[in-house]
């Protein structure tokens, strides 16, 4: 165990600094999603958050720099909110580096200290202190590449093994219809190496049939939404979705911009035009795909709903992933991983097929359903140096999406895993595919 969770933490640290190594060093300073903080406060929150949960959560062994302890402690959820609360004197990013190069020290070598636990706390069983932080670790990085796809293309530097984007292959169709039967959502605390605490406990719900899309809604399908209108007709808006779309000014996904007559859409590194990557997964906010759902006299599935597509079967079984038992590879079973820097056509990736047959329920992009983000019967907030990690936005603003996205790292895919975003919130790797009744 030591050996593996040291290896694994260094893995994470690698991931991330290649990450932030994206953004020239004299722009870590820039704040490139007016809600969140600058870059540079991210670079001092993944160490801070790993020690205060480590060694003075678990350990009690307090302080290991009081200031930025502090200072990089958590994030912003903006609810409500148009911009962080207030600004303030950063420190240099020396001392920031320097901060997260002592933090990662003193974690290597606290992995044997949480090992010597493991008999007597549930939380250093299966180092599941040190999953915390490196499952905190893997969300960033992806929440930090959809912070710096709003800088613009050409900010980032472009990796050496950076692969061109993929336009080609096939787009499948159609809709599945998927039997009334029981689903199995979450997972028992003792059967998996580590779950946050949403994921508990394991239980059923039944559902009836329904039809669902094979695949998810495609950047094609949503320009006939657009060229029909769509963001310009109220009718098909709920009421606070269309005065956000209103203050926002939204005319189509905020990454697509008009030029010389059609569409380019933004990426990472590029734009493209829209005619090449019209197989993609759109990515949109749940406001703009529940408009999308009465313009065309759909809805979005339900947590259960998906997970019954996602996972379940027509014999009745629960498979551990939607392909089987095999192991998730990235770039064969979905596009997660990194094993692309972008979407890729709909479809691409028939190995990753569910029981049903539906494609791309893992990678490419996250999906949407209506379910608010809720606790399951008997929930427990069982890591006491983190009680709000789901406990917070338990409030009917946020919405369970489930699978993964091209930028999700590959140990987050697993069938409890449940991730959530405010419905209005446009920045999420995000998509959806719709449903229809018996």
């Amino acid at each position: 165990m030591i050996d593996t969770f040291r290896q694994r933490l260094r893995n994470a640290w690698a991931a991330s600094d290649r990450i932030f190594d994206l953004v020239p060093r004299d722009r870590w300073l820039e704040q490139p999603i007016r809600l969140r903080h600058p870059i540079l406060f991210y670079i001092g929150h993944l160490p801070a958050f790993a020690w205060n949960q480590v060694g003075r959560g678990l350990l009690d062994l307090g302080a290991l720099h009081p200031t930025f302890d502090e200072l990089f402690e958590r994030g912003i959820d903006p609810v409500g909110m148009d911009g962080p609360e207030a600004s303030i004197d950063w420190p240099g990013v020396d001392e920031v580096l320097a901060y997260r190069d002592r933090a990662r020290a003193r974690l290597l070598e606290l992995v044997e200290d949480v090992a010597a636990r493991a008999g007597r706390d549930r939380l250093a069983a299966r180092g599941r202190i040190l999953n915390v932080a490196l499952e905190h670790e893997y969300m960033h990085q992806e929440t930090l590449q959809y912070m710096f796809l709003e800088l613009g293309p050409g900010t980032l530097e472009r990796p050496d093994d950076l692969a061109s984007p993929r336009f080609d292959g096939p787009v499948a169709d159609g809709r599945i219809e998927i039997a009334g039967g029981d689903v199995v959502l979450g997972a028992d605390f003792d059967d998996i190496e580590f779950g946050w605490d949403n994921e508990f406990p394991e239980h059923r719900v039944r559902v009836d049939g329904f039809h669902i899309d094979r695949v998810p809604v495609t950047v094609e399908r949503w320009r006939d939404f657009v060229d029909a209108g769509g963001y310009r007709r109220p009718e098909l808006w709920l009421d606070g979705d269309w005065r956000w779309r209103d203050r926002a000014g939204l005319e189509h996904p905020p990454r697509w911009r008009r030029a010389d007559g059609g569409w380019r859409v933004r990426t990472l590194f590029d734009e493209h035009d829209l005619d090449d990557v019209r197989g993609w997964p759109v990515t949109v906010s749940l406001a703009e795909a529940r408009a999308f759902c009465r313009w065309s006299g759909s809805r979005l599935p339900t947590e259960a709903e998906l997970h019954r597509a996602t996972y379940g079967s027509p014999t009745g079984a629960e498979r551990r992933h939607p392909w089987g038992d095999a192991e998730a590879e990235p770039g064969v079973h979905g596009n997660f991983g990194f094993s692309n820097w972008s979407p890729s056509p709909v479809g691409s990736f028939p190995q990753g097929e569910s029981a049903w047959g539906l494609l791309d329920t893992v990678g490419n992009l996250w999906q949407w359903t209506s379910s608010p983000f809720a606790p399951f019967p008997g929930f427990e907030a069982y890591v006491p140096s983190y009680p709000g990690y789901s406990a917070d936005f338990f409030d009917d603003r946020h919405f369970v999406m489930l699978g993964a996205s091209w930028a999700t790292p590959t140990p987050l895919i697993r069938r409890s895993f449940r991730n959530w975003f405010q419905d209005r919130y446009p920045y999420a790797f995000a998509g959806f595919r719709t449903v229809r009744a018996d």
